[in-house]
């Protein structure tokens, strides 16, 4: 079955059948990942309620912002230059493989004595080391990951995802049927997440041999030099993604930590969608770039950025309207205090979307420096309004920040990749925008009648799909009638 399907995507063709094959993988591979480990999320923040799993989301973040400089953009550096530069490929990921390793370590080291002092929680002071020990597996497998990546092996990839999921699913149940705890969490996410890491790690080892054999010292200067941006840009990145809770578990209680971490939940199931359409079109546009073909790289950037809005904004419309009854679905009515937080973080997806696919094409460009100054700003604000809007507003305030700090970085970014590429993706908006109108009117009905929110939710899907259909909106048509949507 998979040499099958892989059959449908044959290895030396065109941009089409790489694009398509790189995110079919990614998005089969992240979806049912996801839709595994949603099962466990959902079973966990019910059982444990909104003060066991904010603490554990909690001492997950705080972990997690210690080890912001775990990767410094090692990974995408590796896949860039591999792809460029084939057949230094052994070198570069001796190099590279060292260097994580070593910076890894640092953090590692850091997270465990310095982590545990930025917390009034004892409970989750407690599950640090034992977090630190599952993101360094993750650091490590998504390292494992680049390789997949220089090679369009998304299929590897997703069938390595796969098997974590499950395994961190399958151990995580069975210890919180016995024993619901933050702790117990913990550890099964971590012998999971290490499951995962030992598969990639024999992937790896049977194709590059004699690791220490490559190093070339000579790669350790242009590599740290390209690097350091993403070293800053991970500082900054690292409070975009983890202050909210942070500053939630400084100045508000372990309840609100369980209320934004279920309201972030399904946020982070939908910037999934544009992480997979950028890791797909990254080695393209790469290569494009390497080739000086100015004319193809704008037609991908435009187009990929339209695709983006044509997912974006259905989500956005369609979540903010039915948000409070999908929350109470998924995790219980206990969580419904969180729908304000939900709907703000909701309209992120507009700027998440595009973000994505704008600064990967920026770093292909080799202008990662841009970077710096667009998550400083976005850094500084988040943090700036965190401070200003949580203590009298709670997770709400946050969510506010988060709008803020999101507009101010993917402006910047933007500003810099119309410098680089003249872009103009706006002709294809005009119809996913009257499509999303009609059907945020329809889902606002249906809602409104009382229908149950996941059979409101296929209706909008049907009919925004069918609308975008009648108006002939050349993405969907090219996709339908398997023509090439990147010419």
């Amino acid at each position: 079955m998979w040499k099958k399907i892989n059959s449908l995507f044959p290895r030396g063709a065109g941009l089409r059948e790489t694009a398509l094959r790189n995110v079919f993988w990614l998005t089969t591979g992240a979806f049912v990942s996801k839709v595994i480990r949603a099962v466990l999320i959902i079973y966990a923040a019910r059982v444990l309620g909104t003060e066991g799993y904010g603490i554990f989301s909690y001492a997950l973040s705080l972990a997690a912002f210690f080890t912001i400089f775990s990767d410094i953009g090692l990974s995408p550096l590796f896949t860039r230059e591999a792809v460029k530069k084939p057949e230094a490929l052994k070198a570069y990921f001796s190099t590279t493989f060292t260097l994580k390793l070593i910076v890894l370590s640092i953090t590692t080291l850091a997270t465990v004595t310095i982590a545990p002092l930025f917390t009034r929680i004892p409970e989750a002071r407690a599950l640090i080391p034992l977090i630190a020990l599952l993101l360094v597996f993750d650091s490590l497998r998504d390292f494992g990951f680049s390789v997949t990546h220089a090679q369009n092996r998304m299929d590897l990839e997703a069938l390595f995802s796969v098997a974590t999921n499950v395994a961190i699913t399958g151990l995580s149940l069975a210890v919180l049927f016995f024993k619901p705890t933050p702790a117990a969490l913990a550890m099964s996410y971590t012998m999971g997440s290490g499951i995962g890491f030992l598969l990639v790690f024999f992937f790896i080892i049977r194709q590059f041999r004699n690791l220490i054999s490559h190093f070339d010292r000579t790669l350790v200067r242009p590599i740290l030099k390209s690097a350091w941006p993403f070293a800053v840009m991970g500082l900054f990145g690292g409070f975009m993604i983890n202050i909210d809770i942070l500053f939630i578990g400084w100045f508000r209680s372990a309840h609100e930590l369980g209320l934004y971490g279920a309201a972030q939940r399904p946020i982070q199931l939908f910037y999934l969608l544009p992480a997979l359409l950028s890791a797909g079109l990254f080695p393209i546009i790469s290569r494009l770039v390497q080739e000086k073909d100015g004319w193809r790289i704008r037609l991908v950037t435009e187009k990929s950025l339209a695709a983006a809005f044509l997912m974006a904004l259905p989500l956005a419309a369609g979540g903010i309207i039915v948000a409070r009854p999908l929350l109470e679905l998924l995790f219980g009515s206990v969580y419904a205090e969180a729908t304000p937080a939900f709907q703000l973080l909701l309209s992120t997806v507009l700027l998440v979307f595009p973000g994505a696919l704008i600064a990967n094409t920026i770093f292909a460009h080799d202008a990662q420096k841009a970077f710096i100054a667009s998550t400083a700003l976005g850094a500084g604000a988040n943090v700036l309004f965190d401070y200003l809007l949580i203590p009298p507003y709670g997770i709400t305030g946050s969510a506010v920040a988060t709008v803020i700090a999101l507009l101010l970085t993917v402006g910047t970014n933007w500003i810099k990749l119309r410098r680089i590429v003249p872009l103009a993706p706006w002709p294809h908006l005009p119809r996913i925008a009257a499509a999303t109108l009609l059907m945020s009117a329809v889902t606002a009905l249906v809602a409104f009648a009382g229908a149950p929110v996941l059979v409101n939710v296929a209706l909008s899907a049907a009919l925004y799909l069918a609308t975008l259909f009648v108006l002939r909106e050349p993405l969907l048509t090219a996709i339908l009638r398997r023509q090439d949507p990147l010419h």
